[in-house]
């Protein structure tokens, strides 16, 4: 199944919890809250895992994950993370965490 599958299914599957498909930068995204926290671009997911959280760091962590950068200029943002399709099996556990930090206090 490819990205865009994918990213159907997580649109589908997180509508329960009040998970939204929109629109990020130009780019598909899945938003709770009025706030993004997946964004499709290419072959990558970039999910909102928060600079210096475990599962930012585990994520990084995996081969050719990048600091999302949605303008492709070299301004990335320090709280995403872009993963690959090769890593799709990842994505859910990714999906689950980005939401789940949309609803912890600031």
């Amino acid at each position: 199944m490819g990205p865009d599958e994918l990213f159907e299914r997580f649109a589908l599957d997180l509508a329960p919890r009040g998970v939204v498909a929109g629109a990020m930068f130009g780019k598909r995204a899945l938003k709770a809250q009025g706030k993004a926290f997946a964004c499709l671009k290419g072959d990558s997911i970039a999910f909102r895992l928060g600079d210096g959280t475990p599962a930012h760091g585990e994520a990084l962590a995996l081969p050719g994950a990048v600091l999302f950068d949605p303008s492709g200029g070299g301004r990335p943002f320090k709280d995403w993370v872009a993963i690959p399709h090769a890593h799709a099996h990842e994505w859910p556990r990714f999906a689950d965490v980005a939401l789940g930090n949309l609803a912890a206090p600031a």
